[in-house]
């Protein structure tokens, strides 16, 4: 199996947990794990691959070993996650 392959099957298994675990709400607003797309950008992560997820887009970046996922809705609307 390819990397392409490899990693498209991996962001669809993986988007049902991050969707859920974008939706906690304000609690997870709160963990100082949490950023925006403009924060990591700033920090020199990368972004790896997108799934859509209904209505949003959720973004995987990676700088490293870190890795975050990025519920996409607009241009000035974006939360990220820590996954790892």
């Amino acid at each position: 199996m390819d990397r392409v392959t490899l990693a498209c099957l991996i962001c669809l298994i993986a988007s049902p947990a991050v969707s859920q675990a974008l939706d906690d709400g304000p609690a997870s607003a709160s963990r100082s794990n949490d950023a925006t797309m403009a924060q990591l950008l700033s920090k020199e992560y990368e972004i790896k691959s997108a799934v859509p997820n209904g209505s949003k887009l959720i973004v995987f970046m990676q700088k490293g070993t870190s890795g975050y996922a990025c519920e996409f809705v607009n241009v000035a609307k974006t939360r990220c996650a820590l996954i790892n």
